[in-house]
């Protein structure tokens, strides 16, 4: 009887073992991968400008995640929070040649300490300086992204252990996250449009009247072209220039105030990427046409270039006006503005000569004075090399409270009340000048822009918080972009001969490349590592294994249990 039901199960469990093994790892296995998150990441700059290549050379991101405490880095994707990045951490990253670089952001920059916000707007210039083939992107903060990454730092932390075992137990046990991203491998923008906007009020009196041109560049610019908003960088600098185009359309429309000088407005595009829209306007006006405003009578240049803060003033110029000369005229009526009706505003001029030998132009000024067009830039920033004006960090959303109290911002932001004080400085200045009130005997207290004609300050409220309503990069903005479509319905309710113009980068020579791919969506895929399936698989093995020795020997377990289980006979 005992030997015929060892013989049954034997046979059972020889036809039906490789069947149950399979069976079992299927049933027993858990799955490989789960999506745990899916959220949006914005691609560092990838750009061409005069041959020299910038930002990051590469897209496709999948590999498994971990933060820059690991010891290894290579082939992973390295995880970074804001408070705690420096640039000794992605250095180490890229030396390791991580597969990839995702810094996460917080969703609301005034939380973040200033210095911190200022150490990382230092730092920008410096990540774009240094063009790398790995992947690095940037995403905002949430609770999901939150988890990953604390989950993430635990078991990255947890490789520095002293026990070899807690690691190979921590490493088999911890979930670990697959960063995936959606898109392609990023490719060349092949005739990419940068458009540029300009309009005028003609001046009344002759033909061969003196010309003032307004230029302000509406382009935004920072690591991440999505994350670009560009409120104080020049978004200020646009309302400002709008707003100068209200005002004066109105005194051009009456025939007392009807001034002997053209008003000549222009919005650039490609401002951040070395002036683009400026060298290729300067090009159309002086090179490629016998009728312009520019080859005639042009008094000067005003650009204008962050002036969303500050108690400073500071008009830059690349050679100090002659006495005399309309650009010295101006000089002394903002002299006199500033002094007499702003007290609080320090202005000061700044003198930088040109330099040919570096990459990019410092101010926009300077494309006109390679020109022999006289030529300032007026902004709030003593230097060009300021990292606000290339900042990420440069953005509208700022505390009301924080602002209203004065209190110190984490980064560039602009102040209403000092735009609005700018903006008015700026249009009794030109006011003075084309109206020549300084030689009529006019007081240096007389305000032109009181009452009806006054500065509107909902108005620049209004268009600063719709300029950075959206990202501004010039990668992003085509020539049929919703911005430059507003722009140009702005400048036509107030200029005439409102006009376009369009520059392509030469296919041959180009000045500039842009690429796509800066925007995808990138998913957290929950795993458990490949050491985990191993030694699964093991234990697995081990116990089928021991259970079919056991029936194959049945015999000889039955009689041993039997001989352990007997009871004892008492000897007497």
């Amino acid at each position: 009887m005992f030997e015929e039901a060892s013989e049954v199960l034997e046979n059972m469990l020889k036809w039906s073992f490789p069947l149950s093994l399979v069976l079992f790892l299927v049933l027993v296995c858990p799955l490989r991968a789960e999506a745990a998150h899916e959220f949006s990441v914005y691609r560092m700059q990838q750009y061409d400008l005069q041959g020299q290549t910038y930002g990051s050379r590469n897209a496709i991101l999948n590999t498994e995640a971990r933060t820059v405490e690991a010891e290894v880095l290579s082939r992973r994707c390295v995880m970074m929070r804001l408070a705690d990045f420096s640039f000794e951490k992605y250095q180490k990253a890229l030396r390791q040649s991580a597969g990839a670089v995702v810094i996460i952001l917080p969703q609301n920059m005034s939380t973040m300490p200033q210095d911190i916000v200022q150490q990382f707007m230092e730092l920008e210039p410096e990540l774009l300086a240094t063009e790398t083939i790995v992947p690095v992107y940037f995403a905002l903060e949430d609770e999901e992204l939150l988890s990953i990454y604390t989950q993430t730092q635990m078991s990255s932390s947890s490789q520095g252990s002293s026990s070899a075992a807690e690691v190979l137990l921590h490493t088999a046990t911890a979930n670990g996250f697959q960063m995936v991203t959606s898109g392609a491998q990023s490719k060349a923008v092949s005739d990419w449009a940068i458009t540029s906007l300009e309009g005028r009020l003609t001046g009344a009196g002759g033909e061969d009247l003196p010309t003032i041109v307004l230029v302000a560049h509406y382009d935004s610019f920072g690591v991440a072209p999505w994350l670009s908003y560009g409120a104080d960088s020049n978004g200020s600098g646009v309302a400002i220039l709008l707003e100068l185009a209200r005002l004066f359309s109105r005194l051009y429309s009456y025939k007392r105030t009807h001034a002997g000088y053209n008003l000549l407005f222009f919005l650039s595009g490609g401002g951040k990427f070395n002036y683009q829209g400026t060298k290729r306007w300067l090009e159309d006006n002086l090179d490629h046409t016998d009728s312009s405003l520019l080859q005639d009578n042009v008094a000067f240049v005003l650009c204008l270039d962050t002036l969303g803060n500050s108690d400073n003033l500071h008009l830059h110029v690349s050679k100090p006006p002659k006495e005399g000369s309309p650009q010295h005229t101006l000089l002394k009526e903002l002299e006199t503005v500033a002094a007499h009706q702003h007290p609080e505003l320090k202005f000061s001029m700044v003198h930088k000569k040109i330099n040919l030998a570096d990459d990019t132009l410092a101010w926009e000024h300077e494309r006109f004075g390679i020109r022999r067009l006289p030529a300032f830039t007026l902004s709030h920033l003593e230097s060009h090399r300021s990292p606000a004006r290339h900042s990420i960090m440069d953005m509208r959303s700022v505390s009301s409270s924080l602002e209203g109290a004065g209190e110190a911002t984490a980064g560039p932001h602009v102040d209403l009340t000092k735009l609005s004080r700018n903006t008015k400085v700026i249009a009794e200045t030109l006011a003075r000048v084309i109206y020549n009130l300084t030689e009529k005997g006019a007081s240096g207290d007389l305000e032109i822009f009181t009452e009806q004609m006054q500065v509107q300050e909902d108005q620049l409220m209004s268009l600063v918080d719709w300029l950075t309503a959206q990202p501004r990069a010039a990668q992003l903005l085509d020539k049929d972009s919703s911005i430059v479509n507003t722009l140009e319905y702005y400048l036509n309710r107030y200029l005439k001969d409102v006009k376009r113009h369009l520059v392509r980068a030469d296919k041959r020579d180009p000045e500039f490349v842009f690429y796509d791919q800066l925007k995808q969506t990138m998913n957290a895929y929950r795993v458990k590592p490949a050491i985990f399936d191993l030694l699964l698989a093991a234990c697995i093995a081990s116990y089928l294994g021991v259970l079919y020795l056991a029936v194959q020997h049945f015999g000889l377990l039955y009689g041993f249990l039997r001989r352990v289980t007997a009871p004892r006979v008492k000897q007497h």
